[in-house]
């Protein structure tokens, strides 16, 4: 009993490790009453797609109307309570943070927790070393929550006790070329218009159209239903962040995890594609062939897969 029990755990985190290879972080391994090797994999599993979960968020919304044209050198001035004194003109717009929050802001509050946590650990060197100097990557964060890793030079600045931090970074130029009222018409919001609540939005429901793969995808005026929102919001707004339309995200995702089971796994194809939301093998192959352009049996399998019988397409 126990040896099928800890197979099916294991089972479990094989699933949750393809979920995460596809992209999908938002599953999770339900925890169990034990307390034993395995046990503890799980906590360690569900916390590395956490982590990970948070470090695609960001990194998903990249604003595609954006090109980063030239650098700027950004300087910071902190007191010897290290809160910020002052800052050049370039670092505001830099690091996405605007200048009357920065002004009088404990530093550490800039910070993403991992760099929080590595900034604390120099704060008493820095403290109590007059020639303290070193180079470090932090990940500052902005007002919408979004990582900027910077790497930075931190020094003393004598004879006083303040503190410099200066950096070289990018600065994005907005390309678009619109006026807001154009751009929102068009359905190509900018990042810097949106509200805090309606990027976290638009992250939900990919996080739920990844967790859903193998079920049909809802309608437009479902999701909208479904997340407290309009038709209009989500369809424009996924589109900006993500650069597809909903339901061509739905379905290049499930067709490139159907892709990985394929090759990873000896699930017989038949399986791979109700796993993948098809009702039938042949709208599957139509579809799979359609993206990739070879059919699914064309793709090199796992070894001992048993062969597979040859299907034929629907007109």
């Amino acid at each position: 009993m126990q040896q099928e029990f800890n197979k099916m755990r294991i089972r479990s985190i094989y699933k949750m490790l393809f979920e995460m290879a596809t992209g999908n972080f938002t599953y999770r391994i339900p925890r169990s009453a034990e307390n034993d090797e395995l046990e503890s994999l799980v906590v360690l599993v569900n916390m590395m797609a956490e982590e990970m979960k948070t470090s695609a968020f960001h990194s998903s919304f990249i604003n595609p109307h954006c090109t980063y044209q030239h650098l700027v050198h950004t300087v910071i001035v902190l007191n010897k309570d290290f809160t910020i004194k002052n800052f050049t003109s370039d670092t505001p717009g830099a690091l996405r943070i605007p200048a009357d929050q920065l002004s009088g802001m404990d530093f550490t509050n800039m910070l993403a927790p991992a760099s929080q946590a590595e900034w604390l650990r120099i704060k008493d060197r820095i403290q109590n070393d007059p020639e303290f100097h070193t180079s470090l990557q932090l990940q500052y964060i902005t007002t919408e929550e979004l990582m900027v890793p910077v790497t930075c030079t931190i020094s003393r600045l004598l004879p006083d006790d303040e503190i410099l931090i200066s950096a070289v970074t990018t600065v994005a130029q907005n390309n678009s070329g619109a006026t807001k009222e154009e751009a929102v018409a068009a359905g190509t919001f900018r990042h810097e218009d949106m509200h805090r609540s309606d990027t976290r939005l638009i992250q939900q429901l990919h996080d739920y159209i990844l967790g859903h793969l193998e079920a049909p995808l809802p309608s437009l005026k479902d999701l909208a239903r479904m997340f407290g929102t309009n038709e209009f919001k989500i369809k424009s707004g996924f589109k900006y962040f993500f650069k597809t339309s909903i339901y061509q995200f739905y379905n290049d995702e499930r067709l490139k995890r159907a892709e990985m089971l394929i090759q990873q796994t000896t699930t017989p194809l038949k399986h791979i594609a109700y796993m993948s939301g098809f009702s039938t093998y042949p709208n599957f192959s139509k579809a799979f062939k359609k993206r990739s352009g070879y059919a699914p049996n064309e793709v090199k399998r796992a070894p001992n897969t048993p062969p597979e019988e040859p299907e034929e397409d629907e007109d």
